[in-house]
Protein backbone atom coordinates (compact mmCIF):
# COMPACT_ATOMS: atom_id res chain seq x y z
CA UNK A 1 0.00 0.00 0.00
CA UNK A 2 2.54 2.50 0.85
CA UNK A 3 4.84 1.73 -2.36
CA UNK A 4 1.38 2.52 -4.24
CA UNK A 5 0.99 5.73 -2.52
CA UNK A 6 5.21 6.44 -3.53
CA UNK A 7 4.26 5.66 -6.58
CA UNK A 8 1.64 7.89 -6.78
CA UNK A 9 3.28 10.95 -5.46
CA UNK A 10 5.99 10.21 -8.04
CA UNK A 11 3.68 10.81 -10.71
CA UNK A 12 2.20 14.22 -9.80
CA UNK A 13 4.35 17.52 -10.16
CA UNK A 14 5.06 19.78 -6.85
CA UNK A 15 2.30 21.70 -7.47
CA UNK A 16 -0.36 18.97 -7.31
CA UNK A 17 -0.42 18.39 -11.32
CA UNK A 18 0.33 15.48 -12.77
CA UNK A 19 3.96 14.15 -14.33
CA UNK A 20 3.75 14.62 -17.91
CA UNK A 21 7.25 12.94 -18.15
CA UNK A 22 5.66 9.85 -16.07
CA UNK A 23 2.49 9.84 -18.24
CA UNK A 24 4.66 9.39 -20.95
CA UNK A 25 6.62 6.75 -19.86
CA UNK A 26 3.44 4.87 -19.18
CA UNK A 27 2.05 5.19 -22.19
CA UNK A 28 5.76 3.77 -23.90
CA UNK A 29 5.35 0.99 -21.78
CA UNK A 30 2.09 0.18 -22.35
CA UNK A 31 2.53 0.83 -26.40
CA UNK A 32 5.58 -1.65 -26.32
CA UNK A 33 5.22 -5.20 -27.22
CA UNK A 34 5.67 -7.70 -24.53
CA UNK A 35 8.51 -10.04 -24.88
CA UNK A 36 8.28 -12.01 -21.51
CA UNK A 37 10.02 -10.71 -17.94
CA UNK A 38 13.51 -9.87 -18.27
CA UNK A 39 15.46 -13.04 -16.35
CA UNK A 40 18.65 -12.69 -13.85
CA UNK A 41 21.73 -10.59 -14.93
CA UNK A 42 24.87 -13.09 -15.65
CA UNK A 43 26.60 -14.12 -12.75
CA UNK A 44 30.17 -12.78 -13.05
CA UNK A 45 31.38 -15.55 -10.70
CA UNK A 46 30.76 -18.04 -12.74
CA UNK A 47 33.80 -20.51 -14.27
CA UNK A 48 32.41 -19.83 -18.08
CA UNK A 49 32.19 -15.90 -17.60
CA UNK A 50 35.93 -15.90 -15.13
CA UNK A 51 37.28 -17.93 -18.42
CA UNK A 52 36.10 -15.83 -20.93
CA UNK A 53 37.48 -12.74 -19.65
CA UNK A 54 40.37 -13.91 -18.97
CA UNK A 55 41.47 -15.81 -22.22
CA UNK A 56 40.16 -12.32 -23.64
CA UNK A 57 42.29 -10.01 -21.25
CA UNK A 58 45.57 -12.64 -22.09
CA UNK A 59 44.81 -12.02 -26.05
CA UNK A 60 44.65 -8.43 -25.76
CA UNK A 61 47.92 -8.42 -23.18
CA UNK A 62 49.87 -10.65 -26.10
CA UNK A 63 48.68 -8.57 -29.11
CA UNK A 64 50.42 -5.42 -27.48
CA UNK A 65 53.51 -7.32 -26.28
CA UNK A 66 53.68 -8.41 -30.36
CA UNK A 67 52.77 -4.57 -30.84
CA UNK A 68 55.72 -3.40 -28.95
CA UNK A 69 57.90 -5.91 -30.27
CA UNK A 70 57.03 -4.79 -33.85
CA UNK A 71 58.08 -0.91 -33.07
CA UNK A 72 60.74 -2.08 -30.36
CA UNK A 73 63.25 -0.56 -32.82
CA UNK A 74 61.65 3.25 -32.78
CA UNK A 75 61.32 3.32 -29.55
CA UNK A 76 65.00 3.11 -29.31
CA UNK A 77 65.42 5.78 -32.08
CA UNK A 78 62.68 7.77 -29.27
CA UNK A 79 64.28 6.88 -26.20
CA UNK A 80 68.16 7.05 -27.47
CA UNK A 81 66.89 10.90 -28.99
CA UNK A 82 65.28 11.79 -25.92
CA UNK A 83 68.67 10.79 -23.68
CA UNK A 84 70.59 12.80 -25.77
CA UNK A 85 68.28 15.98 -25.92
CA UNK A 86 68.84 15.33 -21.89
CA UNK A 87 72.12 15.69 -22.70
CA UNK A 88 72.21 19.09 -24.16
CA UNK A 89 70.08 20.51 -22.05
CA UNK A 90 72.50 21.53 -19.14
CA UNK A 91 73.92 23.63 -22.32
CA UNK A 92 70.63 25.20 -22.92
CA UNK A 93 70.00 25.93 -19.42
CA UNK A 94 73.40 27.73 -19.09
CA UNK A 95 72.71 29.89 -22.36
CA UNK A 96 69.05 30.65 -20.57
CA UNK A 97 70.80 31.77 -17.34
CA UNK A 98 73.18 34.32 -19.48
CA UNK A 99 69.92 35.67 -20.34
CA UNK A 100 68.84 34.17 -24.27
CA UNK A 101 65.46 32.91 -24.77
CA UNK A 102 64.83 28.98 -24.69
CA UNK A 103 63.90 29.02 -28.24
CA UNK A 104 67.52 31.12 -29.22
CA UNK A 105 69.56 28.68 -26.93
CA UNK A 106 68.08 25.81 -28.16
CA UNK A 107 69.14 27.01 -31.56
CA UNK A 108 72.63 28.14 -30.61
CA UNK A 109 73.07 24.65 -29.32
CA UNK A 110 71.87 22.73 -32.18
CA UNK A 111 74.32 24.85 -34.34
CA UNK A 112 76.73 24.25 -32.44
CA UNK A 113 76.50 20.41 -31.84
CA UNK A 114 76.01 19.98 -35.75
CA UNK A 115 79.14 22.50 -36.59
CA UNK A 116 81.15 20.19 -34.54
CA UNK A 117 79.46 16.57 -35.92
CA UNK A 118 80.36 18.25 -39.52
CA UNK A 119 83.70 19.57 -38.22
CA UNK A 120 84.69 15.98 -36.97
CA UNK A 121 83.41 14.62 -40.60
CA UNK A 122 85.23 16.57 -42.76
CA UNK A 123 88.76 16.49 -40.85
CA UNK A 124 88.83 13.59 -38.79
CA UNK A 125 87.05 10.54 -40.74
CA UNK A 126 89.15 11.15 -44.14
CA UNK A 127 92.08 10.47 -42.03
CA UNK A 128 90.89 7.61 -40.09
CA UNK A 129 89.70 6.00 -43.40
CA UNK A 130 93.27 6.20 -44.36
CA UNK A 131 94.50 4.78 -40.99
CA UNK A 132 92.03 1.59 -40.82
CA UNK A 133 93.45 0.98 -44.60
CA UNK A 134 96.76 1.10 -43.28
CA UNK A 135 96.04 -1.59 -40.85
CA UNK A 136 94.25 -3.74 -43.11
CA UNK A 137 96.92 -3.55 -45.25
CA UNK A 138 99.24 -4.20 -42.40
CA UNK A 139 97.12 -6.55 -40.69
CA UNK A 140 98.49 -9.98 -42.89
CA UNK A 141 103.09 -8.61 -41.70
CA UNK A 142 101.64 -8.68 -38.02
CA UNK A 143 99.94 -11.86 -38.24
CA UNK A 144 102.97 -13.64 -39.85
CA UNK A 145 104.72 -12.22 -37.03
CA UNK A 146 102.09 -13.72 -34.51
CA UNK A 147 102.51 -17.43 -36.45
CA UNK A 148 106.61 -17.50 -35.84
CA UNK A 149 105.38 -18.77 -31.99
CA UNK A 150 105.34 -22.55 -32.11
CA UNK A 151 102.26 -22.72 -29.92
CA UNK A 152 100.46 -20.18 -32.94
CA UNK A 153 101.86 -22.60 -35.17
CA UNK A 154 100.61 -25.53 -33.53
CA UNK A 155 96.99 -23.85 -33.32
CA UNK A 156 97.02 -22.90 -37.10
CA UNK A 157 97.92 -26.51 -38.07
CA UNK A 158 95.57 -27.90 -36.55
CA UNK A 159 92.34 -25.21 -37.12
CA UNK A 160 94.09 -23.33 -39.98
CA UNK A 161 93.24 -19.99 -37.59
CA UNK A 162 95.76 -17.58 -38.45
CA UNK A 163 95.19 -18.10 -42.58
CA UNK A 164 91.56 -18.04 -42.70
CA UNK A 165 92.28 -14.66 -40.81
CA UNK A 166 94.52 -13.37 -43.09
CA UNK A 167 92.31 -14.36 -46.19
CA UNK A 168 89.45 -12.77 -44.50
CA UNK A 169 91.03 -9.35 -43.72
CA UNK A 170 92.89 -9.28 -47.10
CA UNK A 171 89.72 -9.76 -49.57
CA UNK A 172 88.47 -6.60 -50.66
CA UNK A 173 84.83 -7.29 -49.94
CA UNK A 174 85.08 -8.50 -46.31
CA UNK A 175 82.85 -5.25 -44.89
CA UNK A 176 80.27 -6.00 -47.67
CA UNK A 177 80.38 -9.92 -46.60
CA UNK A 178 79.57 -9.03 -43.12
CA UNK A 179 76.57 -7.27 -43.93
CA UNK A 180 75.25 -9.51 -46.29
CA UNK A 181 76.43 -8.66 -49.66
CA UNK A 182 76.78 -5.33 -51.26
CA UNK A 183 72.72 -5.34 -51.72
CA UNK A 184 72.90 -5.63 -47.68
CA UNK A 185 75.40 -3.39 -47.26
CA UNK A 186 73.79 -0.60 -49.05
CA UNK A 187 70.36 -1.22 -47.19
CA UNK A 188 72.06 -1.31 -43.75
CA UNK A 189 73.66 2.00 -44.70
CA UNK A 190 70.70 3.18 -46.05
CA UNK A 191 68.90 2.25 -43.11
CA UNK A 192 71.58 3.93 -40.39
CA UNK A 193 71.32 7.11 -42.44
CA UNK A 194 67.67 7.21 -41.75
CA UNK A 195 68.02 6.17 -38.36
CA UNK A 196 70.55 9.15 -37.85
CA UNK A 197 68.42 11.61 -39.41
CA UNK A 198 64.97 10.36 -36.88
CA UNK A 199 67.25 10.57 -33.69
CA UNK A 200 68.76 14.04 -34.87
CA UNK A 201 65.02 15.54 -35.63
CA UNK A 202 63.71 13.74 -32.29
CA UNK A 203 66.43 15.25 -30.54
CA UNK A 204 65.68 18.85 -31.91
CA UNK A 205 62.32 18.43 -30.96
CA UNK A 206 62.57 17.03 -27.69
CA UNK A 207 65.18 19.57 -27.06
CA UNK A 208 62.96 22.86 -28.42
CA UNK A 209 59.65 21.31 -26.37
CA UNK A 210 61.01 19.76 -23.27
CA UNK A 211 59.64 21.79 -20.65
CA UNK A 212 56.41 21.34 -22.53
CA UNK A 213 56.30 17.81 -22.92
CA UNK A 214 57.47 17.40 -19.29
CA UNK A 215 54.95 19.88 -17.87
CA UNK A 216 52.17 17.98 -19.99
CA UNK A 217 53.33 14.71 -18.05
CA UNK A 218 53.57 15.85 -14.83
CA UNK A 219 49.91 17.16 -15.14
CA UNK A 220 48.43 13.67 -15.29
CA UNK A 221 49.27 13.26 -11.38
CA UNK A 222 47.08 14.28 -8.85
CA UNK A 223 47.01 17.70 -7.71
CA UNK A 224 48.08 17.04 -4.40
CA UNK A 225 51.00 15.53 -5.42
CA UNK A 226 52.04 17.75 -8.64
CA UNK A 227 54.78 19.79 -7.24
CA UNK A 228 56.57 16.43 -5.81
CA UNK A 229 56.64 14.68 -8.91
CA UNK A 230 57.39 17.34 -11.21
CA UNK A 231 60.52 17.78 -8.76
CA UNK A 232 61.38 14.22 -8.99
CA UNK A 233 60.87 14.60 -12.47
CA UNK A 234 63.30 17.64 -13.05
CA UNK A 235 65.80 15.75 -10.62
CA UNK A 236 65.69 12.84 -13.28
CA UNK A 237 65.90 14.62 -16.31
CA UNK A 238 69.00 17.04 -14.51
CA UNK A 239 70.55 13.58 -13.29
CA UNK A 240 70.36 12.31 -17.30
CA UNK A 241 71.70 14.97 -18.70
CA UNK A 242 74.61 15.01 -16.31
CA UNK A 243 75.56 11.59 -16.96
CA UNK A 244 75.15 12.26 -21.00
CA UNK A 245 77.21 15.20 -21.07
CA UNK A 246 79.57 13.20 -18.55
CA UNK A 247 79.98 10.12 -20.32
CA UNK A 248 81.29 12.27 -23.45
CA UNK A 249 83.55 14.19 -21.44
CA UNK A 250 85.31 11.42 -20.11
CA UNK A 251 85.59 9.56 -23.68
CA UNK A 252 87.07 13.23 -24.64
CA UNK A 253 89.84 12.86 -22.07
CA UNK A 254 90.59 8.92 -23.32
CA UNK A 255 90.48 9.51 -27.01
CA UNK A 256 92.85 12.99 -26.54
CA UNK A 257 95.11 11.09 -23.79
CA UNK A 258 95.52 8.36 -26.02
CA UNK A 259 96.21 10.69 -29.27
CA UNK A 260 99.33 12.21 -27.59
CA UNK A 261 100.63 9.55 -26.15
CA UNK A 262 100.17 7.27 -28.92
CA UNK A 263 101.97 9.65 -31.36
CA UNK A 264 105.08 9.36 -29.79
CA UNK A 265 105.06 5.38 -29.88
CA UNK A 266 105.54 3.69 -33.20
CA UNK A 267 102.00 3.24 -34.38
CA UNK A 268 101.65 7.18 -34.61
CA UNK A 269 100.45 6.94 -37.84
CA UNK A 270 97.59 4.56 -36.65
CA UNK A 271 97.33 7.22 -33.47
CA UNK A 272 94.18 9.34 -34.59
CA UNK A 273 92.35 5.77 -35.56
CA UNK A 274 93.03 4.39 -32.75
CA UNK A 275 92.45 7.12 -30.45
CA UNK A 276 88.84 7.47 -32.01
CA UNK A 277 88.47 3.97 -30.76
CA UNK A 278 89.31 4.22 -27.13
CA UNK A 279 87.30 7.24 -27.30
CA UNK A 280 84.16 5.25 -28.46
CA UNK A 281 84.71 2.56 -26.45
CA UNK A 282 85.37 4.29 -23.57
CA UNK A 283 81.56 5.61 -23.46
CA UNK A 284 80.36 1.96 -22.77
CA UNK A 285 80.29 2.20 -18.99
CA UNK A 286 82.92 -0.62 -16.75
CA UNK A 287 84.19 -2.81 -20.00
CA UNK A 288 84.66 -0.12 -22.38
CA UNK A 289 87.87 0.85 -21.59
CA UNK A 290 89.13 -2.25 -20.93
CA UNK A 291 88.19 -3.52 -24.59
CA UNK A 292 90.01 -0.18 -26.01
CA UNK A 293 92.96 -0.85 -24.40
CA UNK A 294 92.87 -4.68 -25.26
CA UNK A 295 92.58 -3.61 -28.87
CA UNK A 296 94.96 -0.99 -28.80
CA UNK A 297 97.80 -2.55 -26.74
CA UNK A 298 97.73 -5.52 -29.53
CA UNK A 299 98.30 -3.46 -32.55
CA UNK A 300 100.88 -1.79 -30.68
CA UNK A 301 102.58 -5.50 -29.41
CA UNK A 302 102.65 -6.86 -33.31
CA UNK A 303 103.83 -3.51 -34.66
CA UNK A 304 106.57 -2.95 -32.10
CA UNK A 305 106.91 -5.20 -28.48
CA UNK A 306 108.46 -1.90 -26.50
CA UNK A 307 105.47 0.50 -27.66
CA UNK A 308 103.54 -2.91 -26.52
CA UNK A 309 104.61 -2.52 -23.34
CA UNK A 310 104.57 1.41 -23.40
CA UNK A 311 101.12 1.08 -24.11
CA UNK A 312 100.35 -1.80 -21.56
CA UNK A 313 102.17 -0.18 -18.53
CA UNK A 314 100.18 3.52 -20.07
CA UNK A 315 96.36 1.96 -20.05
CA UNK A 316 96.99 -0.05 -16.97
CA UNK A 317 98.21 3.81 -15.05
CA UNK A 318 95.65 5.82 -17.36
CA UNK A 319 92.29 3.57 -15.97
CA UNK A 320 93.55 4.00 -12.33
CA UNK A 321 93.40 8.00 -13.17
CA UNK A 322 90.13 7.63 -15.17
CA UNK A 323 88.27 5.61 -12.57
CA UNK A 324 89.41 7.24 -8.93
CA UNK A 325 90.10 10.55 -10.25
CA UNK A 326 87.98 11.72 -13.96
CA UNK A 327 85.09 9.99 -13.61
CA UNK A 328 84.34 10.41 -10.19
CA UNK A 329 84.69 14.30 -10.74
CA UNK A 330 82.43 14.60 -13.69
CA UNK A 331 80.18 11.97 -12.24
CA UNK A 332 79.54 13.49 -9.06
CA UNK A 333 76.67 15.91 -9.88
CA UNK A 334 75.12 14.05 -12.10
CA UNK A 335 75.34 9.84 -11.04
CA UNK A 336 75.78 8.93 -7.30
CA UNK A 337 75.15 5.32 -7.22
CA UNK A 338 77.08 2.58 -5.88
CA UNK A 339 79.85 0.43 -7.51
CA UNK A 340 77.41 -2.86 -7.06
CA UNK A 341 74.98 -1.23 -8.75
CA UNK A 342 76.86 0.22 -11.55
CA UNK A 343 77.84 -3.19 -12.73
CA UNK A 344 74.93 -4.60 -12.46
CA UNK A 345 72.87 -2.21 -14.12
CA UNK A 346 75.54 -2.21 -16.99
CA UNK A 347 75.36 -5.96 -17.45
CA UNK A 348 71.43 -6.14 -16.91
CA UNK A 349 71.51 -3.30 -19.48
CA UNK A 350 73.76 -5.15 -22.38
CA UNK A 351 71.98 -8.26 -21.80
CA UNK A 352 68.68 -6.50 -22.68
CA UNK A 353 69.55 -4.10 -25.69
CA UNK A 354 73.39 -4.66 -26.41
CA UNK A 355 75.24 -1.59 -26.12
CA UNK A 356 72.56 1.15 -26.08
CA UNK A 357 71.19 -0.60 -23.00
CA UNK A 358 75.15 -0.61 -21.17
CA UNK A 359 74.81 3.30 -22.08
CA UNK A 360 71.58 3.79 -20.93
CA UNK A 361 71.30 1.42 -17.81
CA UNK A 362 73.88 3.57 -15.33
CA UNK A 363 71.31 6.69 -15.46
CA UNK A 364 68.23 4.51 -15.05
CA UNK A 365 69.33 2.98 -12.55
CA UNK A 366 69.62 6.29 -10.62
CA UNK A 367 66.61 7.46 -11.38
CA UNK A 368 65.23 4.24 -9.84
CA UNK A 369 67.28 4.72 -6.79
CA UNK A 370 66.16 8.67 -6.64
CA UNK A 371 62.58 7.43 -6.75
CA UNK A 372 62.87 4.26 -4.14
CA UNK A 373 65.11 6.63 -2.07
CA UNK A 374 62.76 10.26 -1.64
CA UNK A 375 59.10 7.71 -1.73
CA UNK A 376 59.34 4.70 -0.95
CA UNK A 377 61.84 4.91 1.93
CA UNK A 378 60.52 8.01 2.95
CA UNK A 379 57.26 6.75 3.18
CA UNK A 380 58.59 3.56 5.48
CA UNK A 381 60.01 6.00 7.79
CA UNK A 382 56.98 7.78 7.97
CA UNK A 383 54.87 4.68 9.68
Amino acid sequence: MADDESAALDETSADGAPDPLAAGEDELAASAPTYGDPGAPFDRRSPFFFGFVAALGALIAYWLFQALLGISSVLMLVLVAFFLAAGLNPSVEFLERRGLRRSLAVTVVIIAALGTVALFVVAIVPVITDQIAAITSNAPMWLDQLQENQRIQALNREYDVIDKIKAFVTDGDFVSTLFGGALGFGLKVISALFNLFVVVVLTLYFLASLKTTTGAIYKLAPASRRDRVAALGDKVIHNIGGYVSGAFVVALCAGLTSLVFLWFTEVREYAVALAFVVAVLDVIPMIGATIGAVVVTSIAFATDVKSGIACLIFYIVYQQVENYVIYPRVMSKSVDLPGAVIVIAALVGASLLGVIGALLAIPVAAAILLVIREVVVRRQDLR
